[in-house]
C-alpha cells in the first residue's frame, strides 16, 4: 500500500507549552477510512489540522505522499497548491469556512483559486450542486442556509477540487436524522470511488459505517489504541478510560447496578438490541431515551 500520511513522534503544544498531542506514531495508507477518536479536548482535531496542513508539529515529523509536510512547503505557493488540490477539510462548524456571496461562488472558489479554467470550474460547480442536492440553492446566500445545508455547501466546495483525501472535523455534529444518514452513504460511495477518508469523532453510532480503523486518543493527548473499530469498540474498559463511555449507574431499593453506557454500532439498530441489557433499555437511534419498567421512562445524559 502507499502511504498517504506518516507521522514520527509527533508532538503539538499551544500557546505557553500547553501539551494538545504527544507521541503520535501513525501511518495512514491510501484508499483507507480511519477515525481519529477522543473525547473532546483530546486533541483530535489537532491532529487532523496538522494532516491539512493547517497547524505545524511543535516537534517530530510528518509526511505527505512521500514528502516531508514542512512550513517550508506550504509557504511555496507551487507546492502547496499542489498539496490542497490533494488534500481537503470539512470543519465542524461550515459556515467558518463559508464566505461567498452565494452558493455557487462558493463551489467554484477552491477550483478557480488552483487556477482551472472558468468553464472547467464551473462544470465541477454544476456538478456539485447536482450530486449534493443544491440546485435550488445555487443562487442562496451560504450565511441564511440551515446547518445542515451549510454542511452541504462546504463538502460540495471540498469535492469541487476532487481530492485524494478527505479529513472531517465532527462531520454529524448538528445534523438531522435524515442528513447523517445521506452523509453516511455519500461517505461511503466516496470510500468506494477510492478517496482516503479521516474522521475525528467522539461519536460511537454509526462509527463502523465511517472507518474501518480508529486511533484512540486519551485526555492526555497521546495515542492510547490503533488498530480496528470491531476491536477496540469491543474494549469497553478501553472506552470508560478514554471518556468515549460513561458507567451508567441504577439504584433499585438497596440494589446498585452498574454497566458502561454508550452507543458503540450495534446497540442502536433495532428491537433485537433492546434486550441486551438487563433493565430493558430501549436505546432509540436518535433520542436516546432509556425506559426503565419499573420506574417509567427516564431520559439520561449521554457522553461520547
Amino acid at each position: 500500500m502507499t502511504a498517504v500520511f506518516e507521522l514520527d513522534d509527533l508532538c503539538f503544544n499551544y500557546g505557553e507549552g500547553l501539551p494538545a498531542l504527544a507521541g503520535v506514531n501513525l501511518r495512514i495508507d491510501q484508499g483507507e477510512r480511519v477515525a481519529l477518536l477522543g473525547a473532546n479536548g483530546s486533541g483530535k482535531s489537532t491532529l487532523l489540522r496538522i494532516l491539512g496542513g493547517l497547524l505545524q508539529p511543535t516537534s517530530g515529523e510528518i509526511s505527505a505522499f512521500g514528502a516531508p509536510l514542512t512550513a517550508d512547503l506550504l509557504r511555496d505557493e507551487p507546492r502547496a497548491q499542489a498539496f490542497r488540490r490533494r488534500v481537503g477539510i470539512v470543519f465542524q462548524n461550515a459556515d467558518a469556512q463559508l464566505f461567498s456571496p452565494t452558493v455557487r461562488d462558493e463551489i467554484a472558489f477552491g477550483p478557480l483559486h488552483l487556477g482551472l479554467a472558468a468553464g472547467e470550474a464551473q462544470q465541477r460547480v454544476d456538478d456539485m450542486l447536482r450530486l449534493l442536492g443544491l440546485e435550488a440553492l445555487a443562487s442562496r446566500p451560504p450565511y441564511k442556509l440551515s446547518g445542515g445545508e451549510q454542511k452541504k455547501v462546504a463538502l460540495a466546495a471540498v469535492l469541487a477540487i476532487n481530492p485524494d483525501v478527505l479529513l472531517f472535523d465532527e462531520p454529524m455534529g448538528g445534523l438531522d436524522p435524515r442528513t447523517r444518514q445521506w452523509l453516511v452513504e455519500l461517505l461511503a460511495s466516496l470510500h468506494v470511488a477510492g478517496k482516503t477518508l479521516v474522521v475525528a469523532t467522539h461519536e460511537l453510532a454509526e462509527l463502523d459505517r465511517l472507518a474501518d480503523r480508529a486511533v484512540i486518543l486519551g485526555e492526555d493527548h497521546r495515542p492510547v489504541a490503533i488498530g480496528p473499530i470491531s476491536t477496540l469498540l469491543a474494549d469497553r474498559d478501553l472506552l470508560l478510560d478514554v471518556n468515549l463511555i460513561h458507567e451508567h449507574t441504577h439504584v433499585h431499593g438497596e440494589v446498585v447496578h452498574s454497566h458502561p453506557h454508550g452507543h458503540p454500532p450495534g446497540h442502536e439498530r433495532g428491537p433485537e438490541h433492546d434486550r441486551e441489557l438487563p433493565h430493558e433499555h430501549a436505546h432509540e437511534r436518535h433520542g436516546h431515551e432509556h425506559e426503565h419498567p419499573h420506574h417509567g421512562a427516564e431520559p439520561d445524559p449521554v457522553v461520547g
